[in-house]
């Protein structure tokens, strides 16, 4: 395929994913439930993405993402809610002063969120990530679990357990939309770089990683680093989108749901990643009337009932996970050459069939 084919292959995606999102958000297409999931589900590809850059690109099993989204949620709420509410949402202690005076427009209280997350993956970085496998992740899972608690307890500038509520919401698709490109846009950009080219060697073998003269700590530290502040600005955008967070919403249950996505769109893939985002949110919504009572000429089918949706999506995982044992994309991306190739494969087998079935006519 040649490059003039691939740059119209790609300008035609590109202007279709355009349409399609003006259609959505103009309510042409859908309506608001679906603009919500849609854009649940670019704020999740932002959060899995940041994730595999660890964990699927660096090779280090982190599971501290619900802990940084709790970062940038907060950040978002705290400094973003209107002055005026300030008062009525810290009811039971009012919150801190300073604080209350610092109001931020929403770009710049997700670059706080962001740095803020950056900054403590930094510092609990340099001693953590000097384990390895289960111990990393336990100790990555247990700093989220440190953060939640925190917040729970910091009751003058998180308002505790209550959480804050009367956050400017998300008005228009474009923005979850073009945040997601532009931080997914940035993740490979550096996984494209000799940062990323690091990273994947520490991946296959840091001890000949290292014996290459790659800085084993340096690269960790900055793949959790960069991992850290990008989960942060996908949890201020979780917080725009909701309108309201507390310290509940972010056990670390959560963040097996991103697990889930980078291992069904493959470790090591960033469109694999994207496209299982879609994939999982769109189908845990859709299997819902699963958990809808069942009546069929008057016989209730007692199967039906709360829970069911998880069952048969699971099910449905498990199927998948056998056929794609390496995720959809495994550790490749989608690219026009290989699309090309699977339709010369389909080709020359149609080719051969049609042959084969002249000859045994003859």
């Amino acid at each position: 395929m040649s490059r003039k084919q691939k740059n119209i292959g790609t300008g035609i995606l590109i202007l279709a994913a355009v349409v399609l999102i003006a259609l959505f958000d103009n309510d042409v297409i859908g309506n608001a439930y679906v603009k919500r999931v849609l854009n649940l589900a670019a704020i999740y590809a932002i959060i899995s993405v940041s994730m595999n850059l660890v964990n699927g690109f660096t090779g280090l099993f982190s599971l501290g993402q619900a802990g940084f989204m709790a970062i940038g949620a907060f950040s978002v709420a705290i400094f973003t809610v209107p002055e005026q509410y300030i008062s009525s949402i810290f009811y039971i202690e009012p919150m801190a002063p300073w604080l209350a005076a610092i109001r931020l427009p929403f770009v710049a209280a997700l670059l706080v969120g962001g740095l803020i997350a950056a900054a403590l993956a930094l510092l609990i970085g340099y001693p953590v990530l000097r384990l390895k496998s289960d111990y990393l992740a336990i100790a990555t899972l247990g700093f989220s679990e440190i953060i939640r608690i925190v917040f729970t307890q910091l009751q003058t500038i998180t308002n505790g357990a209550l959480g804050i509520n009367r956050i400017p919401g998300i008005t228009t698709m474009w923005v979850p939309f073009g945040a997601a490109a532009v931080c997914i846009g940035i993740m490979v950009l550096l996984i494209r770089s000799s940062y990323g080219r690091a990273f994947k060697a520490i991946r296959e073998d840091d001890i000949a990683a290292e014996a290459m003269g790659i800085n084993l700590s340096f690269h960790k530290n900055l793949s959790f680093a960069v991992s850290s502040f990008f989960t942060a600005i996908g949890g201020g955008l979780y917080a725009a989108l909701l309108t309201s967070v507390d310290p509940k919403q972010f056990y670390f249950t959560m963040t097996y749901n991103f697990l889930l996505i980078i291992v069904l769109g493959g470790m090591g893939s960033v469109t694999g990643t994207v496209i299982a985002s879609f994939i999982i949110t769109g189908g845990l919504e859709w299997l819902r009337f699963f958990d809808e009572p069942l009546s069929i000429m008057g016989v209730n089918i007692p199967i039906f009932r709360s829970g069911l949706r998880m069952v048969v999506f699971s099910i449905l995982l498990m199927v998948l996970v056998l056929f794609y044992s390496k995720g959809l994309m495994g550790q490749k991306e989608f690219s026009w050459d290989g699309i090309y190739r699977q339709y010369e494969k389909i080709k020359g087998r149609l080719k051969r069939t049609s042959a084969k079935r002249k000859g045994g006519a003859a």
